[in-house]
């Protein structure tokens, strides 16, 4: 949940830590880092409490000099955010930075006390830099001392070792907790994600599981969990170098929505062809797995959690396959129960989500058919730990709050499926033609659907000084009217709850009154009708209505209730364009309660911890 640079060349590079760890911001953080060391072994550290910005103007004051050097944006854990707590944590000669938690970090710090060392800090990660230390006095190396101590570590970590006493070299390890190496000419670099580096290289190798790295200037040697030397394959990126940029737009999160149209694009692209989804595009030995399933089990959390409820409705109405899903934070721990031939899928933005990770290797210890993913990190712990991977090709998402990533998780999810009813023959030619249909006319409607952007704002006023906003949506609506209440509460701290229209009776009424707004998704489906008998009831009750409804609805602005009347749209692909009017009505509340929308307080973009 926070963010880490490295590299080892023979320039300064300070300058190279700054940019990367400016292109992680989007990650959520309280504080900022780095320590550099000269080729005599002079180490300079800095650390700020804040934005990156300050870390960069205390590197101006320092002169922070050296061409090897590490650096970190913290999101506290342990500890509250201050200078003292940021990373990088020294012990002797040694620098350390790190993500995840350490679980046993007090019994370490406890024994480590005993050994006489003096801990200045209230993190977790101190102790692994002292534990370096002391492993380092009869190790033969940093490397080996690294080794010995992360045997001793439980919980999620990647880290990076840094002796001034050696700056020839970094070591790297990794559990749990993502670490790239950047490759490059007779210099290296490491992250926590290939956007930091891509101003300097293009070629990237990730860790595994269990990995610890060595780098030098020219070379990198890895060792898996056993000590054993291997190979990782080094890829080379055509992520673009710009996407941390705004352009035009204010901020990250109203370009990534506007970006949705060209984000589903790139989605379904070289998988429909002839009014038919390829199947075989989904994912290796997709048409044999798909085949047989018998029930799809979906694992994800936050916002790919609301995709996966959005998705059941799909799976068990189109594909007739029965459909469970769950928050990975409480589905590893419980005792469940795996039905005959079910897939696993796992939903997540990063493909890092600690919960949803985990969830997924203990459910792939538990009997299921196969795993696969849907996500949109290529590289990420997810694709790499999955059968199969689905990937959603949204392109990199900045905002913490996810707008672009949801939409083409709901595009890939249709798209599989209609796969999947196909192959098991409950989807037949015409009925597949329909749904290709949709799928294909979506990115247009998308379009139009942001041209409503100055008719969304002017109702934001109306939300600005409330406290409490409920949303109310019917069948699969339900689950959109979940992802705008979560929009909303996350970039605007408005408390805000999501109800299916029916469950009104059943006490979210006691609620309504002139000071909640009531927001509506409205489609024109069979469910209509029983919708306008829900808005009726907040109508008697002195609610104040805003309905986003399709135009032939029948709705009308009247006294109390405001409507926006979008254009008709295929029942099947519904839930997606209604998703985008609900992230420009967050949007605009947020604005103009001066809020950080990019990164609202609290939050990370990438949960890499539980």
């Amino acid at each position: 949940m926070c963010g880490i640079v490295g590299a080892i060349a023979q320039r300064e590079v300070s300058e190279i830590l700054l940019q990367g760890l400016k292109k992680l911001e989007y990650r959520g953080y309280d504080s900022a880092g780095m320590a550099v060391v000269d080729d005599k072994s002079n180490c300079t550290r800095v650390r700020r409490l804040g934005k990156v910005q300050a870390l960069a103007d205390a590197v101006d004051e320092n002169a922070v000099l050296g061409g090897t050097g590490i650096a970190h944006t913290r999101w506290a854990t342990h500890g509250e955010p201050s200078e003292i707590n940021a990373h990088p944590h020294v012990s002797n000669s040694i620098s350390i930075v790190h993500n995840g938690i350490i679980e046993n970090h007090q019994p370490l710090r406890e024994l480590l006390q005993q050994r006489g060392y003096v801990f200045y800090s209230q993190t977790d990660t101190e102790v692994i830099a002292h534990l370096v230390a002391w492993e380092l006095k009869s190790a033969a190396s940093l490397r080996e001392a690294v080794q010995k101590s992360v045997t001793q570590l439980e919980g999620a970590y990647g880290m990076v070792a840094m002796d001034s006493n050696d700056p020839s070299r970094l070591v790297v390890a990794r559990s749990g907790s993502p670490i790239v190496i950047g490759r490059g000419i007779g210099e290296n670099f490491l992250a926590s994600d290939q956007l930091a580096l891509l101003n300097v290289t293009r070629r990237f190798m990730y860790l595994e599981e269990g990995d610890v790295a060595e780098i030098t200037r020219r070379d990198v040697f890895v060792f898996d969990q056993s000590g054993n030397a291997v190979e990782r394959e080094v890829i080379e990126s055509n992520v673009e170098s710009d996407a941390g940029n705004k352009g035009k737009y204010r901020h990250f999160m109203q370009k990534e929505i506007f970006e949705q149209s060209t984000a589903l694009i790139n989605t379904m692209e070289g998988r429909i062809s002839h009014d038919a989804v390829i199947t075989e595009s989904i994912g290796v030995n997709a048409v044999e797995i798909l085949n047989k399933v018998e029930h799809v089990q979906i694992i994800a959390c936050g916002t790919s959690y609301n995709a996966g409820m959005t998705a059941r409705y799909w799976f068990e109405s189109l594909a007739g396959v029965s459909c469970d899903v769950e928050i990975a934070s409480e589905f590893r721990y419980r005792k469940f129960v795996t039905r005959p031939n079910s897939l696993l899928i796992t939903l997540s933005q990063s493909g890092e989500t600690a919960d949803t990770l985990a969830a997924l290797r203990l459910a792939k210890e538990s009997g299921y058919m196969a795993a696969m993913t849907v996500c949109n990190v290529a590289g990420s712990s997810l694709v790499r730990e999955s059968d199969f991977a689905f990937m959603t090709r949204a392109g990199t998402e900045i905002g913490v709050a996810s707008t672009k990533a949801f939409t083409t998780q709901l595009l890939a999810l249709l798209m599989l499926v209609t796969a999947m009813g196909k192959q098991q023959k409950r989807i037949d030619a015409a009925k597949e033609k329909e749904i290709v249909e949709a799928i294909v006319a979506l990115p247009a409607q998308i379009e139009t659907a942001l041209t409503f952007d100055k008719e969304i704002a002017a109702l934001a006023p109306d939300f600005a000084e409330k406290h409490h906003t409920l949303f109310l949506g019917r069948g699969e609506f339900y689950p959109i009217a979940m992802e705008a209440s979560l929009k909303l509460k996350e970039i605007s701290y408005i408390h805000a709850e999501a109800y299916a229209a029916g469950e009104l009776k059943h006490g979210p009424l006691a609620l309504v009154d002139a000071d909640m707004p009531v927001v509506v998704v409205a489609p024109g489906n069979e469910l209509l009708e029983k919708l306008k008998s829900n808005i009726e009831e907040v109508r008697a009750r002195g609610g104040l209505l805003y309905v986003f409804a399709e135009k032939e609805a029948g709705f009308n602005n009247e006294a109390g209730m405001k409507v926006v009347n979008l254009p008709k749209v295929s029942e099947i692909t519904a839930p997606i364009y209604y998703t985008v009017p609900m992230q420009l009505l967050s949007y605009h509340v947020a604005l103009i309660k001066g809020t950080d929308v990019d990164q609202p307080r609290n939050l990370a973009k990438a949960v890499t911890v539980e």
